[in-house]
């Protein structure tokens, strides 16, 4: 199943600017008190958070990552550390599916100011830490088996982003794996194409983050939704909700200033979309199109379509929403005043001032890939990299199966 997915050519990407892409085959927050960190093993890791990580340890969060036989009440765990947003989940095997025990989400604005001064601020570093924290008790009081923690653009983009993965190894135990591009689109098709809208025409996946967007051209049609659709043609833009606002700015005096404001945030991505817009045209003529989306903009979006009192996830995933609402939902959002967007229900004072980055965005992409309607998601890299866990464990008790089969048929002969 992976294999039709892009691979991950660079999980240790360093800074890179431009837009990256290519055809695959196939608040200030207070900081927790800090325990002393526990070391394991001769590289001092507490925490072997991979897919594919088999290190045998001994202490807390060391014992994360071993590939041993099931046992019942066991759980999977996913962090995604992106740009704006730190995100827990923690599930158990259901059938091929997986049912949540345990969820931790916290706005950190890890990127803020990165775009202008390529590194992480101590103070956006110090609310990562604290929200880490959190995540690291829970790993250590939920029984989890195997995990796997990435980081994203902010730590793909700082000169200090090493340092700081180091550091929360030290410090919470937290051995965070810095993805690549490629990575991150693979994980957020695998977490929500279950949800693409039924149809015959080829479809675009888009996870808009705090520091870059991905877009992933995926195969029309196919079987049955369970199976995950090929990926024919993918980019990754260096435009998130964070960067593209710290790169424009936030001055919003005035609401010729705000338009003029939305119409750089435009101009800026339309130009880092064009190679892939260029490629994708023909595929985009197609008369039965579809659109999913993958983000912190399409869910609150759909939660102002839905005129909902507050954030339901239960409304939201899932939705399909005519892109015209979308496009004027925005339309709106980008004359407002930082007030004004404050104080709608969905948004508050932690999107307030990054929701306009993130219409323009979505614009963007409508403009690119006409679509008349837009599938809204709320699930992506965490649950890729459940379901990817799930998926390769399943693979190694097959092969261990069949070796012990095999193993017994020869001491019997």
């Amino acid at each position: 199943m992976a294999d039709t997915l892009p691979p991950d050519r660079n999980a240790r990407a360093g800074k890179k600017r431009g837009s990256k892409s290519g055809k695959v085959a196939d608040f200030r927050y207070k900081r927790a008190p800090q325990p002393e960190p526990r070391r394991n093993g001769r590289d001092g890791r507490a925490n072997g958070a991979t897919a594919s990580g088999n290190r045998r340890a001994e202490h807390d969060l060391s014992a994360i990552g071993t590939l041993r036989p099931g046992h019942h009440g066991e759980a999977y765990a996913a962090l995604d550390l992106g740009t704006n947003n730190c995100r827990l989940l923690i599930a158990r095997p259901s059938g091929r599916d997986f049912t949540v025990i345990d969820a931790f989400s916290r706005v950190v604005k890890l990127g803020e100011g990165l775009a202008t001064s390529g590194r992480l601020s101590d103070k956006a570093m110090d609310r990562t830490m604290s929200a880490l924290t959190i995540c690291a008790e829970k790993l250590q009081r939920r029984n989890v088996r195997l995990a796997r923690s990435v980081a994203t653009e902010a730590c793909r983009r700082a000169a200090n982003g090493p340092d700081f993965i180091e550091r929360v190894r030290r410090e919470t135990g937290i051995a965070l794996d810095i993805i690549s591009a490629e990575e991150e689109a693979r994980l957020a098709v695998l977490g929500c194409h279950i949800l693409l809208e039924a149809g015959d025409g080829p479809a675009m996946i888009f996870d808009i983050g705090g520091g870059s967007t991905e877009l992933v051209l995926v195969e029309a049609g196919g079987p049955e939704a369970s199976r995950v659709p090929r990926i024919l043609d993918w980019q990754s833009v260096p435009w998130g909700v964070v960067s593209l606002t710290d790169t424009v700015g936030r001055s919003e005096e005035g609401e010729s200033a705000r338009l003029a404001r939305y119409a750089e945030m435009r101009r800026l991505v339309a130009e880092s979309f064009a190679p892939f817009a260029a490629r994708v045209a023909g595929a985009a003529r197609h008369r039965d199109i579809r659109l999913l989306g993958t983000s912190g903009t399409v869910t609150t979006l759909a939660s102002l379509y839905l005129e909902l009192p507050s954030y339901d996830r239960k409304a939201v995933d899932g939705l399909i929403v005519p892109a015209t609402e979308m496009r004027e939902i925005s339309a709106r959002l980008s004359v407002m005043t930082p007030y004004e967007r404050s104080t709608l229900p969905c948004i508050g004072q932690d999107r307030a001032d990054l929701v306009v980055a993130g219409c323009a965005i979505l614009e963007s992409i409508l403009d690119l890939w006409p679509a008349r309607r837009l599938g809204v998601a709320d699930r992506g890299i965490r649950e890729g990299i459940l379901r990817s866990l799930m998926a390769a464990e399943r693979r190694s008790e097959r092969s261990l199966r069949a070796l012990h089969q095999q193993r017994s048929g020869q001491s019997v002969r």
